[in-house]
């Protein structure tokens, strides 16, 4: 989800986002998949970001989506994506769901080695 309090605010300032990206320590791409909402972003991040524009939290400020990274490989080998980056993102509710099927299969692991 775009962060679209924070875009609104940084260009109000006139602020770019490398500058930004560079108040955080990181490259702008990075910055920009923030922004985006690609990439989640940490308190201490709004924090910064918030006293650099000069405004309070509340006003830029907006809630992450309910994903979660599991991997992030380098893939290797034949094919075409020789040396690509592959990231894969799934829903925190279908993670629960495995969760609770591992739990399960577990617990049925120990019954039969009893």
């Amino acid at each position: 989800m775009k962060k679209q309090k924070l875009i609104q605010a940084r260009k109000q300032k006139g602020i770019t986002q490398r500058e930004l990206a560079e108040l955080l320590c990181m490259g702008v791409s990075n910055y920009s998949r923030k922004e985006k909402g690609i990439l989640s972003m940490r308190n201490e991040e709004w924090e910064k970001l918030a006293q650099h524009l000069g405004i309070p939290i509340e006003k830029i400020y907006e809630e992450e989506q309910q994903r979660f990274i599991i991997c992030k490989d380098q893939a290797v080998g034949i094919g075409v994506n020789n040396g690509t980056n592959n990231v894969y993102t799934i829903p925190e509710f279908i993670l629960d769901s495995q969760r609770k099927y591992i739990q399960k299969l577990e617990e049925e692991i120990k019954i039969l080695k009893a």
